[in-house]
C-alpha cells in the first residue's frame, strides 16, 4: 500500500457519467478515493450506501468522494441509479489508478487465493499528499472512519 506524507498518484478516469475526473483538478479538497471489488455485490453495496447516507457530512466537511472499481462506465451507472449513489464512481478496467495506488493484489475467500481489487481507501489533503491509508476496510466502518479522517486534517 502506498505510504502517508508522498504526493498522491495522479490519474484521469471516466465517471458513471462518462465525465473524466482528474485527480489534479481536485487540488484544494480533500478527497477521498476507495477501491471496491465489483459494483452491486454485497460489501460493495453497504460500502457505498454508507457514504450515501451519511452524505451531508461528507459535503459539509468539504470531501469529494470517488470510488474506483475494475467495473466499466455502464456497470458504475447501472449501480449508481439503483442506489441513488451521490458520489462519483470511476471506471478503471485498466487497473491505472488500482495499481498506482496497490489496491490490486492477492485475496483469500473461502481457503481459495486470487487476484482482485483490495478494499482499500486513500484520504488525499488538499495539497495533494496522501494524509491517511486504510489498507483493509470493512464496509460498514467506513465512512465513520473517513469522517473522522477528514475533521482531523482540519484539526
Amino acid at each position: 500500500m502506498i505510504d502517508t506524507g508522498q504526493p498522491a498518484p495522479t490519474f484521469t478516469l471516466p465517471d458513471q457519467e462518462g465525465t473524466e475526473v482528474s485527480l489534479a483538478d481536485l487540488r484544494g479538497s480533500p478527497v477521498v478515493i476507495y477501491f471496491y471489488p465489483k459494483d452491486d455485490t454485497p460489501g460493495c453495496t453497504t460500502q457505498a450506501c454508507d457514504i450515501r447516507d451519511q452524505w451531508s457530512e461528507f459535503e459539509e466537511a468539504g470531501a469529494i468522494v470517488l470510488g474506483i472499481s475494475p467495473d466499466d462506465q455502464a456497470s458504475h451507472a447501472r449501480f449508481a441509479a439503483k442506489y441513488d449513489l451521490p458520489h462519483r464512481l470511476l471506471a478503471d478496467p485498466d487497473r491505472k489508478a488500482i495499481d498506482a495506488y496497490d489496491a490490486w493484489g492477492v485475496k483469500k475467500m473461502y481457503g481459495k487465493e486470487f487476484e482482485g481489487v483490495i478494499r482499500s481507501t486513500v484520504l488525499v489533503d488538499r495539497e495533494g499528499t496522501v494524509a491517511q491509508v486504510w489498507p483493509k476496510v470493512k464496509p460498514k466502518e467506513h465512512a465513520d472512519q473517513v469522517l473522522a479522517a477528514i475533521a482531523d486534517l482540519d484539526g
